[in-house]
């Protein structure tokens, strides 16, 4: 299983899989490739679908420069490897193909050449929560045991800065108003909720906070910010604005506050290991669905939960997200996006204060969801898969032709 620096990426968004990746591997072809004249990208599937939105065109245009880059878009063509595919070809000054690579964004910021190429390092014996919870409980340790042992001290410089950056993306939330790029005209929210909270009852300026420490981070992507993909960019708003949140309602160390990150970055890596984290392949569930349960997992472990509780937690947390879909408006990582991380904290923390009452029994393991997951996910038709063709996207996109109409 892979290691948490390939969970916990730092990078700019709105997307970890169509801004953050095609980023990312125009600058490899760029350093391979410094005489070619030209180039020549051609996006399918999803990407080519929502790039536009999720401003692939601009992350692509900024390494090459608009001058020397021309790109295709085919969104009909569905590679067979991943939805998210991109052909990137270098060109002499005649226009003759030099070199050419077919590349994969496989959700969270992973590039793929193909199936036989996984940058995946081989770094957890244990790849599945079944063994590595039977592991936990013969062992007596806890799963940022699991994680230091495995990773070396060091990982744990890495999380202190992954913490770093996610709480500097609040603090840039909470101080940055005005209206989001894109053209839907979505202003942010996190201000308001935090400010606003302030004058209310503990209660609701509790709620207030969660709420804005979520949306502070998930406005920032929105707005191609630097955050912590967790698991992707998309749903980069749950886990942060939970970890500060808890951190400063139970006054609890930094050492905590990293050893709950690792804690939740086994869930997130198990199911990149076993399922996915795309919502190109699966929808919604593998980002929103996967950062909820990264969430539970972190506020168990903040709330003093058993290994068995925590893993119920994080069971819980997406088995009641199985079948939400992926459907951007405009392509955009803002509706309904933003609001659903927000949303999503709530899931986690209740699931959390459910298992605190329990043993930690339950009937569903967390493998088993994460098989149905993908198994939902390959079901679901390609319009609910972040295509930008179906659910809000559509109904958006039909409500404004028929306004437009109505005008003329």
């Amino acid at each position: 299983m892979d290691t948490l620096r390939h969970l916990y990426r730092i990078g700019h968004g709105p997307s970890s899989s169509h801004t953050m990746a095609p980023r990312s591997a125009a600058e490899t072809f760029l350093k391979e490739n410094p005489d070619a004249a030209r180039f020549e990208i051609t996006l399918y599937g999803s990407l080519a679908s929502t790039g536009k939105g999720h401003f692939t065109d601009v992350a692509l245009f900024e390494v090459f420069g608009k001058d020397r880059l021309t790109i295709l878009w085919r969104p009909e063509i569905v590679p067979e490897y991943h939805p998210n595919g991109m052909l990137m070809r270098a060109l002499d000054a005649e226009g003759n193909e030099i070199t050419q690579r077919m590349i994969y964004s496989t959700g969270g910021g992973a590039l793929s050449l193909g199936p036989e190429d996984q940058e995946a390092a081989d770094v957890y014996p244990l790849t599945n929560m079944t063994d590595i919870l039977n592991y936990l409980v013969e062992s007596g340790k806890s799963y940022w045991e699991f994680v230091e042992e495995n990773e070396g001290p060091e990982i744990w410089d890495y999380l202190r800065e992954v913490k770093d950056v996610m709480y500097d993306s609040i603090e840039r939330g909470l101080n940055t108003e005005g209206v989001i790029p894109g053209g839907l005209g979505v202003s942010r929210k996190a201000p308001v909720f935090y400010r606003r909270g302030k004058l209310m009852n503990p209660t609701m300026a509790s709620v207030a906070r969660l709420t804005a420490y979520t949306l502070a981070v998930s406005e920032e992507n929105a707005s191609g910010k630097e955050v912590v993909t967790a698991p992707t960019c998309g749903s980069c708003g749950v886990v942060p604005g939970i970890l500060r949140y808890l951190q400063e309602n139970l006054q609890l160390s930094d050492e905590i506050a990293l050893k709950a990150l690792a804690t939740a970055g086994v869930f997130g890596n198990v199911v990149k290991e076993n399922g996915s984290i795309s919502g190109a392949e699966v929808g919604c569930q593998g980002e929103i669905g996967v950062a909820a349960a990264m969430g539970a997992a972190l506020a168990a472990y903040m709330y003093f939960c058993s290994v068995r509780q925590i893993e119920y937690a994080a069971e819980m947390a997406l088995e009641h997200h199985l079948g939400l879909t992926c459907d951007p408006v405009n392509g955009l990582v803002q509706v309904p996006c933003i609001e659903r991380n927000a949303f999503s904290v709530g899931t986690s923390l209740y699931v959390a204060e459910y298992v605190s009452f329990t043993d930690g029994s339950h009937m569903i393991s967390f493998d088993q969801v994460v098989d149905v997951m993908v198994h939902t996910g390959i079901d679901m038709p390609a319009m609910y898969r972040e295509t930008g063709t179906g659910g809000l996207a559509k109904s958006y996109a039909r409500a404004k032709k028929k306004k437009k109409k109505e005008q003329n």
